[in-house]
């Protein structure tokens, strides 16, 4: 249209200009640990030697492997568990008549954000501790106690994203379906469910993502004996003074992790086409 100026581009560029900012400090920092990766660790001592790759050969001893395999099952474990878990009550959330219930949801799922981390975790190791229950099975300083940690710091996350995604789907397809004479379990999986796929998506990305990277509940809850990819690379960083040993190991926890989170959303994008 005439008279309409076409925005310059230095306004456009100073909107850009702190997200390129803060992108350019994580791409030196990455830069550094990937350089510190391929320097010789020598024993005894800080400083570090000349240009070498048995960092990255170390990494994949049996030893280090079992324990990027636990990550891996531990988060999938996970996504899927917080994933079961968290969606009826996003669905609640989203669909309740009532503004009160809608209202104790949100405080309900909100309230674990309001608490520090190691203040949960420490809570978690009494209750899954023999002080007040005794439980069938051992859950503390077990996979499964770090499981039940885990699922539960996830779950408020994943309950708001589904809650979105629940939230925006128009309610006209399912009664449709229902005036069709599908019934509600039919019209859950065949219109419901596929879209708020996206949600299932986002929700499920974001808490792999999290929990591969996990630090605080495994270190608390597996009481040393249970150990994700981040408890590996503190404990070759501060406790054996390896740092070339933890930048390699944690450089290929993060590939590792950028290669599992792009097959993990292809695979869930082409189950929702």
């Amino acid at each position: 249209m005439r008279g309409t100026a076409r925005p310059s581009g230095l306004p456009a560029f100073l909107l850009l200009a702190p997200s390129l900012l803060v992108l350019a400090i994580f791409a030196v920092a990455l830069g550094a640990l990937f350089q510190f990766a391929f320097l010789e660790f020598i024993p005894g001592s800080l400083k570090t030697g000349g240009l070498t790759d048995k960092n990255f050969r170390a990494v994949l001893a049996p030893q280090y492997l079992r324990y990027i395999w636990d990550t891996v099952v531990l988060s999938a474990a996970t996504t899927v568990l917080a994933l079961v878990a968290s969606y009826p009550i996003a669905y609640a959330l989203a669909r309740a008549e009532s503004r009160r219930l809608r209202s104790l949801l949100l405080v309900l799922t909100l309230a674990p954000f309001f608490t520090g981390a190691i203040v949960r975790t420490y809570a978690w190791m009494l209750v899954l501790g023999s002080s007040f229950i005794t439980w069938p099975v051992k859950l503390l300083f077990e996979p499964s106690g770090v499981l039940v940690g885990l699922v539960h710091f996830s779950m408020p996350t994943m309950i708001l994203i589904l809650a979105a995604a629940i939230s925006h789907v128009d309610t006209t397809y399912e009664r449709a379906a229902a005036s069709l004479g599908a019934s509600p379990r039919r019209i859950f999986w065949r219109v419901t469910l596929p879209l708020t796929m996206p949600g299932v998506a986002s929700g499920s990305l974001v808490v792999f993502a999290w929990t591969f990277s996990a630090f605080p509940t495994p270190e608390l809850l597996g009481g040393g004996k249970v150990k994700m990819i981040a408890n590996v690379v503190k404990d070759l960083a501060l406790d054996s003074f390896n740092w070339p040993g933890s930048a390699a190991f944690a450089a290929v926890a993060l590939v590792l992790t950028l290669g599992l989170l792009a097959l993990l959303g292809r695979a869930i994008g082409t189950r929702g086409v």
